[in-house]
């Protein structure tokens, strides 16, 4: 059964694929064709994203539209969730996330209809962090573009707009730190919140999300828009996000990592980085815009928040981003 979460266009061809990061994990992918695709030595991109997600939401519809516009296309789930393999469930890991994509990139520069000079990759939300690591190193990306961007290790450890104080951190700290003894005694990792916050008490809120039926009246808009999308239009039952819960020890390995450590390294292949005007996360775009260097671009798409750049047809710039490789991977 197809469970993606968007419009299908009959006609670009998909198909179900599999492959091998360094680690051997198997991956699972949705590589989308364009027209005519075996006649000639086609440009490629690969998609992951938004941070919980699986390929058939929003991920598998940027590939979908990339496969339009004549690219060979790949929607791949990371490690530990979807599809893909990782015997701990619902976790994630900064190093491996960004391994994932160079492994994507392995894949797919082996297709014999494939230019392997002309790989260029998109990360949407929490995996532009890893699109960006990846490109800083793996110099077969020639090209790299972030949508809604979160940095997920700065998000993680410092909270949002970093407004996590040192006692506050230390709290967290010393709760991943007892939780890691719980778990080892259990035998099992427990459920729990990546984006830490603190109750009345200024006590860490450590349970797992409990997704309410209906959305609260006055809820904070960043959360409405995040419920809409992932309870309500495009929920699937592979995702994280509004399903279930990531281990409670995963943030650990983000505080360990930091995602834009090497973003001057992407330099002298080119950045794309993608924002919503209203989106609550769209200082980490302008943040990381000004630790880049040259060459690079920031555009801010008006009247578009967070998830607006998930599957707003009318607020995602495709054309820009189709000008954008085309321009890059001559």
């Amino acid at each position: 059964m197809d469970t993606r979460t968007f419009e299908i266009y009959p006609n670009i061809e998909m198909k179900k694929v599999r492959f091998q990061n360094r680690y051997g994990i198997e991956l699972a992918g949705d590589l989308y064709l364009p027209e005519n695709y075996a006649a000639q030595k086609n440009p490629a991109i690969i998609v992951a994203g938004p941070f919980g997600a699986v390929k058939e939401q929003a991920s598998g519809l940027y590939a979908q539209q990339m496969a339009a516009y004549g690219f060979a296309a790949l929607a791949f789930d990371p490690s530990f969730g979807g599809e893909s393999g990782g015997s701990v469930r619902n976790t994630a890991s900064p190093d491996i996330f960004t391994e994932d994509y160079s492994a994507a990139v392995d894949y797919i520069g082996l297709l014999d209809f494939v230019d392997r000079n002309r790989i260029g990759v998109i990360g949407i939300c929490g995996l532009s962090g890893m699109a960006i690591t990846a490109a800083g190193t793996d110099t077969r990306i020639k090209a790299v573009a972030t949508m809604s961007m979160y940095d997920m290790s700065r998000d993680m450890s410092r909270g949002h707009m970093d407004y996590y104080t040192e006692e506050q951190r230390n709290k967290i700290k010393e709760y991943l730190s007892n939780q890691r003894w719980k778990d080892a005694e259990n035998g099992a990792f427990a459920l729990g919140n990546h984006e830490i916050g603190f109750d009345g008490t200024g006590e860490p809120l450590t349970g797992a999300m409990e997704v309410p039926a209906e959305l609260p009246e006055g809820a904070d808009p960043a959360f409405a828009a995040f419920y809409n999308y992932y309870y309500k239009r495009a929920r699937h039952p592979r995702a994280v996000n509004f399903v279930s819960s990531w281990t409670a020890t995963m943030p650990v390995a983000f505080w360990n990592f930091p995602l834009m450590a090497n973003i001057k390294e992407v330099s002298p292949r080119p950045i794309l980085m993608v924002a919503g005007e209203h989106a609550h996360s769209r200082y980490y775009s302008e943040d990381a815009y000004k630790a880049a260097e040259e060459p690079k671009e920031l555009l801010i798409i008006p009247e578009a928040d967070h998830v607006s750049l998930y599957d707003d047809m009318e607020k995602i710039p495709f054309d820009k981003l189709d000008q954008f490789f085309k321009e890059n991977l001559k």
